[in-house]
């Protein structure tokens, strides 16, 4: 039995869930900066034999990658908290015209869950007089603290993990020679996805194996088909 609040804290931290939110944007953000600035260098450098629209193309992939990221993540984020906030003034006005009802479903949700009806009804007389309002939106909306939507944090992390990601290809056309330039992207790309698999599983307690061939396979198939436009379209820049 856990009886001492740190030791209530300490088992929570032992769970990932609480995680998703944030990881979710992050990983996404990180893995996308990673493939586009990598794909769009590899297709600009297979294309031309010179490094300034090399570097150029990939910086500006950078900068509206990461700009993109951010601004949709926090629309698409935002969308979800209006209508979380839709649903939460509907029930609230559910609650208002007709609490018998709704006292029933609340009941009836956690019979379905394995209470008896006697019990159910119990527990939901209680949490009705404790907080009517947060027993309904938990328990019949599903919403709590870890799925409600936050679009800020999600677009700060999709948009700094974007140039996180981004900011390592871009690093390689500035500085490694520019002789087979689309070969050193695709290696130094390949190692930083299999950094960022490797994190990502290890912080959300998932299998580092998995994650790193589903990154590395689908980054792989990303920069080849980036590579062959390049190739097939082969122009001198400059």
């Amino acid at each position: 039995m856990i009886e001492k609040s740190e030791d209530l804290d300490a088992y929570l931290d032992n769970h990932y869930i609480h995680r998703s939110n944030w990881l979710r944007a992050a990983v996404l953000g990180a893995n996308d900066g990673i493939l586009s600035t990598a794909s769009i260098a590899i297709g600009v450098s297979a294309a031309s034999g010179i490094r300034e629209p090399v570097v150029l193309a990939t910086l500006a992939g950078l900068v509206a990658g990461a700009l993109s990221m951010a601004a949709g993540e926090y629309v698409s984020v935002s969308s979800q908290t209006d209508i979380e906030k839709a649903d939460i003034e509907r029930e609230r006005q559910e609650l208002k015209e007709m609490p018998k009802i709704e006292l029933q479903r609340l009941a009836e949700i956690y019979e379905k869950r394995g209470l008896k009806k006697e019990t159910a009804l119990i527990v939901a007389k209680e949490l009705t007089e404790h907080d009517v309002l947060g027993a309904h939106i938990r328990d019949e909306l599903g919403i709590n603290e870890i799925s409600q939507a936050k679009p800020m944090q999600a677009a700060l992390a999709s948009g700094a993990a974007f140039t996180a990601g981004g900011i390592l290809p871009f690093f390689v056309t500035l500085f490694l020679p520019l002789k087979s330039m689309e070969y050193t992207l695709y290696g130094f790309a390949i190692f930083f996805l299999i950094i960022l698999g490797a994190l990502a599983a290890k912080t959300g307690g998932s299998s580092i194996g998995k994650a790193i061939a589903r990154i590395t396979f689908w980054g792989t198939i990303a920069m080849g088909l980036t590579a062959l436009v390049g190739h097939l379209f082969h122009v001198n820049v400059g």
